[in-house]
């Protein structure tokens, strides 16, 4: 409700006073600064922006969704802070909560590789503290509206700017990994995620014992029926807990995992083993002696042949159908395990890759939207810059020898043609890949674990260098002040005025507060 409505409700509860003496504005502010009663609510109506997001783009694909990836509550409190700033409203804003940095940064076994390692329960504290933090934003700022509210002519209008606050909370698309063992496990995290504030989960294709980073090499996929029965622990977890619009990303790693753990059960011609294992690498049999010790044969198209196994025990799909695969992996998991969206995990970014496969899918599931991971993985300036340079060559722009193809990364191609229209192309590919290729979300993975270590290698360079105190205050305080950034104001930013606050309103005149006339902070004062 609002603060105008939830006053009404407390002076028609109360017509005599609350208890205690307790101030009805007092309590009305306190009511409206709290957002959000439990992170269950957040589940609730964050899905439901996800939906009304989702049919937006379907009406228009310039109306796609973007994220970045955070490790703590405060990476993703300044960018929701620094995207309000900007733009005046967080529209088609997310948090993407990736795996791969809980891993990295968040677990208490070290900084470990993705591979899920990390001890589960890290991702459902991380949910809880985003959006602990995103709603103390929505306090902070809130209580300075109050506190203009106690001293402005204007009353109407300072009221309405409180009504009408947007919250800083948004909706996160939390990394479930492979789900972290069978199918009870999933369910049960799911769980877990959900009341934490998840209103979508993102689960991909892989053995979970066996999960690899995707963009690395040694990935394992599982049986399609393996992975749909996980799609629907993740749905029934929504659905048990009443977020009946929960959002689940369906991922595949099939473009580059040519290897399974093992060989579906096929009951007859066409089902989803048949389908899954048509793919593997095989020798045909037509003697018993052709099998060594522990080999096993299997007929496939009316023929008996016998997969390719490593030592492992592991066995091989044919080289080059990663393609195939992960088109059928998507069908299968729209159409058979009720997905949403799909995430396909690819080498290069390249759009027409991903319209061809997208165009594919399409066909059996014209609905079908992507989550796409624009990746601190790719090479991004080599990239684009080879695309460039192919492109020019094939329409006979450019020849070969006029750019050395291993000197593409040189900064002596940031001014030239061939490094602009790479820039430009980059500038514009999420907008493309919106438009081509079905992209409803852009994300960035890992952007926050990669400009944590860019600002403390500037920062220790300069301050422990020959810059010494100018490299913290020409590198960050200074740009703080001059681009309004809220947390040069640090005690204000973790709610320092809160505590004053609520010290007025149970003390009155007694209370001690610690924004005096001589808090530091105020030499800060107009910076928002």
């Amino acid at each position: 409700m609002t603060y105008s409505q939830t006053l009404n409700e407390l002076q028609t509860r109360y017509p005599n006073g609350a208890p205690a003496g307790i101030d009805l504005d007092a309590l009305a502010q306190l009511k409206t600064q709290n957002t959000f009663e439990t992170h269950l609510d957040i589940a609730k109506a964050m899905a439901t922006v996800m939906r009304r997001d989702m049919a937006a783009y379907d009406a228009d694909t310039s109306q796609f969704t973007q994220s970045l990836g955070c490790w703590s509550g405060f990476h993703a409190q300044q960018m929701m802070r620094a995207i309000k700033r900007q733009k005046g409203t967080l529209d088609r804003a997310y948090v993407y909560l990736s795996g791969w940095m809980v891993a990295g940064l968040r677990n208490r076994f070290g900084h470990l590789p993705d591979q899920s390692m990390h001890e589960k329960t890290s991702v459902v504290d991380l949910i809880q503290e985003i959006y602990t933090s995103l709603r103390q934003a929505d306090e902070v700022d809130l209580n300075d509206l109050f506190n203009e509210l106690k001293t402005t002519d204007n009353r109407a209008a300072v009221i309405a700017k409180i009504d009408r606050f947007e919250t800083y909370v948004r909706p996160i698309i939390a990394d479930i990994d492979a789900g972290f063992g069978n199918v009870h496990a999933t369910y049960l995290l799911a769980k877990e995620m959900i009341k934490a504030g998840a209103c979508c989960i993102q689960i991909e294709n892989q053995v979970s014992d066996a999960k690899q980073c995707g963009h690395q090499d040694g990935k394992v996929t599982v049986p399609r029926e393996d992975f749909i029965e996980k799609l629907r622990a993740v749905r029934m977890a929504f659905e048990e807990l009443g977020v009946h619009d929960g959002v689940i990303v369906a991922r595949t790693d099939s473009l580059g995992a040519g290897l399974t753990q093992k060989i579906p059960v096929s009951r007859e011609a066409g089902d989803q083993a048949a389908e899954y294992t048509k793919w593997l690498e095989t020798e045909p049999v037509s003697e018993l002696r052709q099998l060594s010790e522990g080999e096993i044969a299997i007929q496939l198209n009316g023929q008996l042949v016998k997969p390719k196994r490593l030592p492992n025990g592991l066995y091989k799909f044919r080289a080059e159908t990663g393609e195939d695969r992960v088109v059928e992996d998507c069908i299968a998991s729209l159409n058979e395990g009720g997905a949403d969206l799909l995430w396909i995990e690819t080498a290069t970014p390249n759009v027409a890759q991903i319209a061809n496969m997208v165009n594919r899918i399409k066909e059996k599931a014209p609905h079908a939207k992507l989550t796409y991971n624009n990746s601190p993985s790719f090479n991004w300036t080599l990239n684009l810059r080879k695309q460039v340079r192919e492109d020019w060559i094939a329409e006979g722009r450019i020849k070969a020898e006029d750019y050395d193809e291993a000197r593409l990364m040189s900064a002596a191609y940031d001014e030239d043609a061939l490094g602009i229209e790479a820039d430009r192309r980059l500038q514009a590919f999420q907008t493309d890949i919106a438009r081509e290729a079905g992209v409803f979300h852009n994300l960035i993975t890992l952007p926050t674990f990669h400009g944590t270590a860019k600002v403390m290698n500037d920062l220790s360079e300069g301050y422990f260098g020959e810059q010494k105190m100018l490299a913290y205050v020409k590198e960050i305080q200074r740009e703080e002040i001059r681009r309004n950034v809220s947390a040069v104001r640090h005690q204000h930013e973790v709610g320092s005025d809160l505590g004053d606050t609520f010290k007025e309103m149970t003390g009155g005149d007694r209370a001690l507060k610690a924004g005096g006339e001589h808090n530091t902070m105020n030499q800060f004062a107009d910076v928002a």
